[in-house]
């Protein structure tokens, strides 16, 4: 089980590591932060030419560089969440094998480090609303709790992938291709309404599904789709439990297998 009162005791470590990620991320670039803006705003406008322009993609009445852009403020902080937490065990390795601390901590600060590109690349979707057209409403207001929904779903697979990249280092090759993949079975570029009615709750054991869709609804004023967030919620914390669980069973073993 997670011991809360131990990563509690640990606060201070947590956040020197989320400040070491911070400034490691962006440490010998030109644009440095710059890039927390440019690659969603690429990714947003080579789907925009591709599915919007050329595929004809529907998106559900709204102008397509916003609907998609959108989805991509969680998706691209929950791929960047799961691909630097997945190897930051082996990537701290020195660490692990010299000091004890709760190494749940190490995945964790890793994915508090790209709160910061969100919070940047959230102020460019503003600024495209306003540019289209898109009006503000109150559901604005369910942003912060969503994306507590998206940390919380990171950490799950993020912690699971870090612990099985430690005795496997195949998923050092497997996780890029899982998160390419799993981004086609998630409503980024399209909407949940382009899939028949009767077999859409499959999408919605996707975790993402249901928090991108809420994202989307939150942004752009659309109404919140409660029944598909639940069942995405709920798998989510099935996928918490289980990358939580094997974490700390495995945690001891850590140092001598790194």
């Amino acid at each position: 089980m997670l011991n809360w009162r131990e990563l509690w005791a640990y606060r201070e470590l947590l956040w020197v590591l989320t400040a070491r990620d911070i400034k490691v991320r962006y440490k010998q670039t030109v644009l440095g932060a710059g890039w927390a803006i440019i690659r969603p705003l690429l990714t947003m406008i080579i789907f925009s030419v591709v599915f919007g322009q050329f595929a004809k993609m529907p998106s559900d009445g709204f102008p397509y560089p916003v609907f998609v852009y959108a989805a991509l403020l969680p998706w691209t902080f929950f791929a960047a969440a799961i691909s630097t937490s997945g190897q930051s065990l082996v990537g701290s390795a020195n660490l692990v094998s010299k000091v004890y601390f709760p190494r749940l901590i190490i995945p964790l600060s890793s994915i508090g480090a790209g709160l910061i590109d969100l919070a940047i690349s959230t102020g460019v979707l503003l600024g495209m609303m306003l540019w289209f057209g898109v009006g503000f409403t109150w559901h604005l207001l369910a942003a912060p709790l969503l994306l507590i929904g998206v940390v919380f779903t990171a950490l799950g697979v993020g912690t699971l992938l870090s612990a099985l990249t430690v005795a496997y280092r195949d998923f050092t090759h497997l996780t890029p291709f899982l998160v390419q993949i799993w981004m086609y079975i998630t409503p980024v570029i399209y909407p949940v309404s382009l899939v028949p009615e009767k077999w859409q709750w499959l999408l919605y054991v996707n975790p993402m599904t249901g928090l991108i869709e809420a994202f989307r609804s939150a942004f752009l004023g659309k109404s919140f789709d409660l029944p598909g967030i639940a069942i995405s919620l709920s798998v989510a914390v099935v996928v918490f439990a289980i990358g939580v669980a094997y974490f700390e069973r495995v945690e001891r073993r850590f140092a001598d297998i790194i």
